[in-house]
């Protein structure tokens, strides 16, 4: 079954893993892609890889996003989905954290997906539907001591989710966070930096007791961008292996 047949999505930070497994899923369930990155080489591959447009885009760059909204809307006339996935790690506890780092991630994990809301939400109002699907991290559930600024940063996407989840609700408009724990990427090997017993200090915080697959999360985005998911607004999907219920 084509679970986002005939819809159009918008997946940003596509180029490379989590969002490049949102993309191939997302196009396997019927859906067309316009992806996004600064990668160009490695985002164009997962363009082509699901048939979809890659567009090289600044996610904290309003002008881009004007760009990348009207190139969805002349390939394909309208837009269903946004998954605002783009986003960096910096690790530093707070006394440590230089005031150009802090700003530079929250320009990219909090501005750009503002931005990204912003630009894509006159158009979802406007046909009277559409889902908007934030990438946030138990980082934005919880305390994330050793990563001041990321923290930051997600819990900035969690309330920002729920405040525009409200405001657009009334146009048939959905907006809902993800909230993932330990996933095999990059960016968690930038968080444990070949540190094997840091790795084995985090795990045995999971109940479930391993490293997610960017599939896991994936999944969860389809369900969220499909029909199935629509009476759930304005919430957080935490998909953690139970880090936060303990």
């Amino acid at each position: 079954m084509e679970r986002l047949k005939g819809k159009v999505a918008i997946v940003t930070g596509a180029a490379r893993g989590q969002g490049a497994v949102e993309a191939r899923l997302f196009a396997a369930q019927g859906a067309a892609l316009v992806v996004t990155d600064l990668r160009r080489d490695s985002g164009e591959a997962t363009a082509a890889a699901v048939g979809g447009t890659f567009i090289e885009h600044d996610v904290a760059d309003p002008t881009a996003w004007t760009a990348v909204v009207e190139a969805a809307l002349d390939r394909h006339g309208r837009i269903d989905v946004l998954v605002n996935n783009a986003g960096i790690y910096h690790g530093a506890r707070l006394v440590d954290t230089e005031l150009e780092d802090f700003e530079r991630v929250m320009r990219i994990n909090a501005t750009g997906v503002f931005l990204g809301m912003k630009a894509v939400g006159p158009v979802m109002r406007d046909q009277g539907a559409g889902s908007i699907i934030n990438i946030s991290s138990v980082a934005g559930m919880v305390a994330a001591p050793g990563a001041f600024a990321y923290g930051a940063s997600k819990w900035a996407v969690r309330g920002m989710t729920k405040t525009a989840a409200v405001e657009l609700s009334c146009y048939g408009v959905r907006v809902n966070s993800i909230h993932p724990g330990l996933i095999q990427t990059d960016m968690l090997d930038d968080v444990i930096e070949e540190d094997a017993r840091r790795r084995e200090r985090m795990l045995r915080r999971v109940p479930l007791g391993r490293v997610a697959e960017p599939a896991d999360i994936a999944n969860m985005a389809l369900y969220l961008a499909s029909e199935e998911s629509r009476y759930a607004t304005g919430s957080e999907f935490v998909v953690d292996g139970g880090w936060v219920a303990q």
